[in-house]
Parts: C-alpha cells; structure tokens; sequence
C-alpha cells in the first residue's frame, strides 16, 4: 500500500491523499506538479521517474490512513 505522503518534498506544499496532483518515483518521493514538470518529472533523490500518484478516497482514510510524516526540510 502506497504511503500517500502528505507534501512537497521540493516546496512542502500539501498534497492530500484524495486530491489529484502529486508525483511519485518507485521510492515513493513525492512531489507537487509544478516541482516535477520543473524538474522534468525526474526524481532528484534516486533518478526514477516521477509519475502521477493515485488518489485515495477519503472514506477510506480511517481505514487505511494517509502518513502525517512531512519530507519538506525546507
């Protein structure tokens, strides 16, 4: 199950789990869209490629909840 980070790693901005718009790599690092477009959707930690992250639906979130763990270090 994908950790569903909930920020920017580049610019802290949010990324909620039920919300389109975040960009992940294989390591899961996690970006916002205009980080990644920036960035040529290459992740800047490992080389991946970035790609779109799914969204989880927020009725599922007691269930299987989002991370509350922020990478930004900005």
């Amino acid at each position: 199950m994908l950790e569903m980070r909930p920020d920017c790693e580049r610019c802290g901005n949010d990324l909620p789990a039920e919300a389109p718009g975040a960009f992940i790599c294989s390591f899961e690092c996690t970006f916002c869209a205009p980080c990644a477009e920036e960035m040529d959707d290459q992740c800047p930690n490992c080389g991946g490629e970035l790609m779109d992250r799914p969204t989880r639906a927020a009725k599922l979130h007691d269930k299987y909840p989002p991370s509350k763990q922020r990478k930004f270090k900005g």
